[in-house]
């Protein structure tokens, strides 16, 4: 990975003085300057609007005295406050001794970070900390595109955030800490968490968020990937939200990863399974290559390191001109000089070509450390809606993949099964036609995925609640619709496997 610079950033607040971050911690909830304060006093567009690195309808909406308002613009949209107006409710002269403030022109302070609320998974109130002009929206926004920069909460973190397993564990490892969001969730639940990252700099606003959100302190260690890893250290939990996008270059270090190709994905990957204990979970956003003449699967399956099962999942697929224009916008390259803009975009093109790159895949990847002698790889595309949090339905991935490995076709045939909770079934055929063309299973939870069944698939799910085993339900089908019982017995464990799988069907306790 690249190196840092940091020197035409601004100072940072002390992450020595818990004292004082637990005085304005205090002075920001007193004023309701939470998640859901912000969205009250905004309201639904102006809020939205800060994600889309729109300002404006914010600044219109506190253009009041009172503290939640000048909070907002003093930490939130980096404007300068008068003095004496915020004397009355925050730290203010330890605030300036600490770093948190500092003194500007007319008698006014400004923030020298950016603060923002946000709702942890049990109605927690926390704040993000990130460099100035990173708390909304993308690096598009930023004033400055230095390097060493340090991004707040992004879409991107949620979604690693709501997909992360989360059970009480020893110890887990964030690998790239930036803002330190990974690490915070990490802390509600492991004992002992370390956070690593390339860049100094985001491993001291990691130490500020957590102390200004009221968690235990992570143990913080500067590094590429792996390296500040002991080779005796292994982790119950491995997160990364890694600067994964595959570019010329690392001119960015919050976003490029400095190796050639998607390769620090690949190895960020393979270097996880030594690292995890027994049944321990890594879990990883990334971008692929998809490479003419190679399956993108298949470059999937090679990342996996042995001793793991995989859960891989392709959310998006962009063609490369359309990759290096998000790319591009997200830094702010399109606002900038048009010869420039031009050369960065014909440099990426040039890259892709010589790599034989048509397009670049964007997804989740999870591993989970097991002893079975034939570790199960899933590799799918799922580009629909999910519903998040999704970190239970990842444990019951893998629980139902234990189950089906310890089953055999003849064992299927005597278990119960149970149809899980909203599942629908929809018929697809002609207006007025008898019969349907098909019949679709569709769940209104977690993935929500829907699968298509024949018509034995559909009445065995149907009839699935627990009280009578598959294979005596498969005899009854069979006498309905006139076949060959034995028949049906052979042809049918495929479909409840699939279903099972999938997570239509559950065993009945």
């Amino acid at each position: 990975m690249g190196g840092v610079s940091n020197a035409t950033l601004s100072p940072l607040p002390s992450a020595d003085r818990l004292d004082v971050a637990a005085r304005l911690r205090e002075a920001l909830l007193a004023a309701s300057f939470t998640a859901d304060g912000l969205l009250e006093l905004l309201g639904a567009p102006a809020y939205a609007a800060l994600a889309r690195s729109e300002t404006v309808p914010a600044l219109r909406a506190t253009r009041g005295e009172t503290p939640l308002e000048t909070l907002v613009r003093l930490f939130l949209l980096q404007q300068p406050v008068p003095h004496a107006r915020v004397a009355g409710f925050l730290p203010v002269r330890a605030c300036v001794e600490s770093g948190w403030l500092v003194p500007t022109g007319a008698d006014e302070v400004a923030a020298t970070v950016d603060v923002r609320p946000y709702g942890g998974p049990d109605g927690e109130d926390w704040f993000i900390v990130s460099d100035l002009g990173c708390a909304v929206g993308g690096a598009g926004g930023i004033g400055n595109k230095d390097e060493g920069v340090v991004l707040g909460v992004g879409g991107a973190s949620t979604t690693l955030a709501g997909i992360t397993v989360r059970r009480p564990v020893s110890a887990a490892l964030d690998l790239g800490a930036g803002s330190g969001i990974q690490a915070l969730h990490a802390a509600q639940h492991a004992t002992r968490v370390t956070a690593t990252d390339l860049n100094p700099r985001a491993l001291h606003i990691t130490a500020l968020t957590l102390a200004l959100s009221g968690a235990p302190a992570a143990d913080l260690r500067e590094g590429s990937l792996f390296e500040p890893v002991r080779d005796d250290e292994t982790y119950d939990l491995i997160v990364s939200n890694p600067p994964f996008v595959i570019s010329p270059g690392a001119r960015l270090t919050y976003r490029d990863g400095g190796m050639g190709g998607d390769d620090l994905c690949r190895s960020l990957v393979q270097g996880a399974g030594e690292r995890l204990n027994e049944g321990g979970f890594a879990q990883f956003l990334a971008n692929w290559q998809h490479v003419e003449g190679e399956d993108w699967q298949d470059r999937l399956r090679s990342w996996v390191p042995r001793g793991c099962d995989a859960w891989i999942v392709q959310r998006e697929v962009q063609d490369v001109t359309q990759y290096a224009e998000l790319w591009l916008r997200d830094a702010g390259d399109h606002r900038g000089d048009q010869a420039e803009y031009q050369a960065r975009y014909d440099a990426w093109l040039d890259e892709f070509e010589a790599r034989k790159v048509k397009a670049v895949g964007f997804g989740w990847i999870t591993l989970r450390r097991t002893t079975a002698a034939e570790p199960v790889i899933t590799v799918e595309e799922w580009p629909h809606a999910v519903e998040q949090p999704l970190g239970d339905t990842v444990v019951a991935h893998f629980e139902r993949l234990d189950y089906l490995r310890a089953h055999d076709d003849a064992a299927l045939l005597t278990e119960r099964f149970r149809l899980v909770t909203e599942v629908v079934q929809e018929q697809v055929g002609l207006p007025g036609a008898e019969d349907p063309e098909h019949v679709v299973l569709r769940q209104h939870r977690g993935m929500r995925r829907a699968t298509k069944v024949d018509t034995v698939g559909a009445g065995f799910a149907g009839v699935c609640d627990g009280s009578l085993g598959a294979g005596r339900i498969l005899d009854a089908i069979a006498q309905l619709v006139g076949e060959d019982p034995v028949l049906l017995r052979d042809r049918t464990p495929a479909q409840i496997r699939v279903l099972v799988e999938q997570g239509f069907l559950e065993p009945a306790e």
